[in-house]
């Protein structure tokens, strides 16, 4: 798959199959991760493939309607940034962070699996940040839900390029 086709084939799922992504394609798509560009090569993102006792935090942290939630997809992976005291730097360890979730995304779509990004509530939370180890000196940027699909998915409408790019003289 060409990078043009896996980003335009690219979806968001929200139904999985049961099987767990396995270690070697998890640590594959992490790997591939470390290659967003990032300004002075901060390597600024920190991802966290959550197991069974950190998932049964994290739910307990969301409460009975989150929790359902965490049960879409049988490997989740949270992604924050370690936030850096210049406020130039934070800003574009933010960016170079959030590459770095879409590499994740992409790669698994080039193997044949699902993604879904999402910013929930509970990893805002106090206690949902405890329960997966987010430090006080790290954003979320997002738990991604990865797995096998249920089903394809037809592209959505999207802009015509005209409506968000100009040229400027």
């Amino acid at each position: 798959m060409d990078a043009d086709q896996a980003i335009r084939s690219r979806r968001t799922h929200k139904a999985f199959r049961p099987e767990p992504v396995d270690r070697q394609t998890l640590d594959e798509l992490l790997e591939l991760a470390r290659w967003a560009p990032n300004h002075n090569l901060t390597n600024p993102w920190r991802f966290r493939v959550l197991g069974p006792r950190s998932l049964a935090r994290l739910k307990e942290a969301a409460g009975a309607e989150g929790a359902a939630k965490l049960d879409r997809a049988p490997t989740l992976v949270v992604a924050s940034v370690v936030e850096a005291e210049d406020p130039v730097q934070r800003e574009e360890d933010h960016a170079a962070a959030a590459v770095a979730t879409y590499i994740v995304l992409l790669g698994a779509h080039a193997r044949g699996l699902a993604g879904y990004w999402r910013t929930p509530e509970v990893l805002r939370s106090p206690e949902g940040r405890a329960a997966v180890g987010l430090g006080d000196d790290e954003r979320l940027i997002g738990l991604v839900h990865l797995g096998q699909p249920r089903q394809d998915k037809a592209p959505p409408d999207r802009l015509g390029t005209g409506e968000y790019a100009s040229y400027l003289d």
